[in-house]
């Protein structure tokens, strides 16, 4: 119990309790700017809108073929913060370069692509020019946490949302789904342009630390990205397809907004203390240690949760509609699953990827992808919403027991190369 108060002591002295302020305050913001959009637009032209920056939501954790990623992992391993500050305009004036000509691949696509709605396509076109502030809004929120300004880092992270509210709220009102559009494209320059002062790409001369695999890092986490965006939209796209009735979507986004949400506790700390296990990542005494207290903490924290979803959880899912307390049993399974994750892969992904092993990630993400559909298919016409719940639990122990046997046998591989 000591060395449980010991880690959530260091984690707090790391402005861990303003991260996990500032996540939770960002994920309201963002759902107002979300309600305001519903309350002010009509549904057809909103929908258009939502589909079209999908698509963009899906490019930019691309955008600098991923540098931003390659930066925070490291970074952390220089010892000079000189020499952390020269591999950040390394990546931001690189990352520039390649974002501009992504956003003209993206143009040059849309005007070939034979859309069926021309307001799709415009939608994606103006959205595209949204990719190059975005890549710069990731990099300053990487540059403060490499540099251990967590609270500047989850600050811009607020603004940004903040931004997001009043852009929608006042554009939305004038000029619709126009308006929401330029709320969106608006947001990341608004903040980006505040921080301009911290945006230099006056190299002295190139980082040694870069090399190819500095790049191959990079990439292989933007599709990592790109590709566990699709693992949590499979289950809704399959039940689309399968269940003619549509609110079966709306069921089963309802069930599992409460248990995917909590999943924000662990990116917290992830979010915090990533930069610290990187830059310890040699110290085999160091990482064991926070491993054995982490899984302790979270272990304890998954058991009151489910603790709460078992007995409560009629109630709980009844405060979003008397008819969702009917799939109870759901919640506890979908609950159980994110469990695994928030004890297991939440550790162990990001464990994986300090000790440069992010393609191991983007391996067991493909193949749970691969696993989810089959297991969609199977289940989704013979158990409805239920079959898709189980099928997401499953993949979220596979995804989980995957990454710690991986980390366990490549970080034994990675100290004896280090030797």
């Amino acid at each position: 119990m000591n060395n449980i108060k010991i880690f959530i002591s260091n984690f707090l002295n790391r402005s861990g309790f303003q991260v996990i302020l500032a996540t939770i305050l960002s994920r309201v913001f963002s759902f107002v700017a979300s309600w305001l959009a519903l309350q002010l637009i009509p549904n057809k032209e909103l929908g258009l809108v939502i589909f079209s920056y999908n698509i963009i939501l899906f490019i930019i954790p691309l955008t600098g073929l991923g540098l931003y990623q390659s930066l925070i992992r490291y970074a952390p391993l220089l010892q000079k913060t000189e020499d952390k500050i020269q591999l950040f305009k390394y990546v931001l004036k690189k990352g520039v370069l390649v974002t501009i000509l992504i956003i003209f691949c993206l143009l040059f696509v849309c005007f070939f692509f034979p859309f069926e709605n021309n307001e799709v396509k415009s939608y994606i076109i103006y959205l595209s020019l949204a990719l190059l502030p975005e890549y710069l809004f990731q990099l300053l929120k990487v540059q403060y946490r490499i540099l251990h300004q967590n609270k500047k880092s989850v600050k811009l992270d607020v603004l940004y949302n903040i931004f997001l509210v009043l852009l929608v709220g006042t554009l939305s009102y004038s000029f619709q789904e126009k308006g929401y559009v330029l709320a969106l494209l608006l947001s990341p320059i608004l903040v980006t342009t505040l921080c301009r002062k911290d945006l230099s790409w006056n190299i002295k001369n190139k980082p040694n630390i870069v090399n190819w695999e500095f790049w191959k890092y990079g990439l292989f986490a933007g599709f990592t990205s790109v590709v566990s965006q699709l693992l949590v939209s499979i289950d809704i796209l399959v039940i689309g397809i399968l269940l003619s009735n549509p609110a079966y979507v709306t069921d089963y986004k309802y069930i599992s907004i409460i248990p995917i949400s909590l999943l924000f506790l662990s990116k917290a700390f992830m979010t915090t203390d990533y930069v610290t296990i990187t830059e310890r990542i040699y110290d085999k005494k160091y990482i064991v240690n926070y491993v054995k207290n982490y899984i302790s903490l979270f272990s304890t924290i998954s058991a009151v949760i489910l603790f709460i979803s078992y007995f409560w959880g009629p109630n709980i899912l009844s405060l979003f509609d008397i008819t969702f307390s009917k799939y109870d049993s759901s919640f506890f399974i979908l609950t159980l699953g994110v469990s695994s994750i928030l004890i297991l892969r939440g550790l162990f992904g990001n464990l994986l990827s300090s000790i440069g092993k992010v393609n191991i990630n983007l391996i067991i993400v493909l193949i749970a992808v691969g696993l989810n559909i089959s297991g969609n298919y199977y289940l989704v016409p013979k158990l409805g919403v239920k079959g898709a719940i189980i099928t997401s639990a499953t993949i979220m122990f596979f995804t989980s027991i995957a990454s710690s046997l991986t980390f366990l046998y490549y970080y034994n591989i990675f100290l004896k190369n280090d030797k």
